[in-house]
């Protein structure tokens, strides 16, 4: 069955076209990880049935926004992962992350967590470090960011070789996400521990050292 359009010559129209259906850019959001598997697409979306899973991502094949591929033996598998279409959705998701910051509030009991959700709108809030992989860690679980533009933008878990490490909860990570808190005055203000990481030993890195941003 052909998907339904909205029929207008216009680019948002077009847009929509592509990625509006419900699901669609929160799938983007979990390939911006690098190559994914169904299994974890799917344990990573909690609330998606494996039916809906399925067809979003076959319509992401079609619009070009993703690819599926066949892993080498001796693992018998396939991923899913963005083109370059799709991986030009990210500022897309991070002007949405934008502008939903104001709608976190507080965490409702019905609201799923994973700590790499926060990867997005923090990645460009840690482009000032210099850093090429920050790993952060925080109540929820551990994620890494890449700071110099590279694919893949972030990976769940801790990095293989990180170059800095910040510790952080989730409220302080949803404000400097937002632009409402810059790091530099989170790490002084005792909301954040940044450590740089030299030959596998973390030190504490000086004040200062963090991405300017909004105060």
């Amino acid at each position: 069955m052909p998907r339904r359009s909205y029929d207008q010559y216009c680019a948002a129209a077009r847009a929509l076209d592509a990625v509006g259906d419900r699901w669609t850019l929160l799938i983007v959001r979990e390939l911006l990880a690098g190559p994914r598997r169904y299994t974890d697409l799917h344990a990573d979306l909690p609330g998606v049935s494996t039916d809906v899973l399925a067809s979003r991502l076959k319509d992401m094949e079609r619009e070009g926004i993703a690819t599926r591929r066949r892993l080498p033996p001796p693992a018998p598998a396939s991923v899913y992962e963005l083109t370059p279409r799709g991986t030009a959705l990210l500022p897309v998701l991070t002007a949405l992350a934008d502008w939903g910051t104001p709608a976190m509030g507080e965490r409702r009991p019905t609201d799923a967590l994973r700590a790499h959700w926060f990867a997005v709108p923090l990645a460009r809030h840690l482009a000032g470090l210099g850093p090429r992989v920050v790993e952060v860690r925080m109540d929820e679980g551990v994620f890494h960011v890449r700071t110099d533009g590279g694919e893949p933008l972030y990976g769940d878990g801790p990095a293989e070789r990180p170059d800095a490490r910040l510790t952080l909860d989730a409220d302080t990570c949803v404000a400097i996400g937002g632009g409402g808190l810059s790091l530099d005055h989170a790490v002084r203000e005792g909301r954040a521990r940044l450590e740089t990481v030299s030959h596998g030993a973390p030190r504490e890195a000086p004040a200062g050292a963090g991405a300017q941003g909004p105060e």
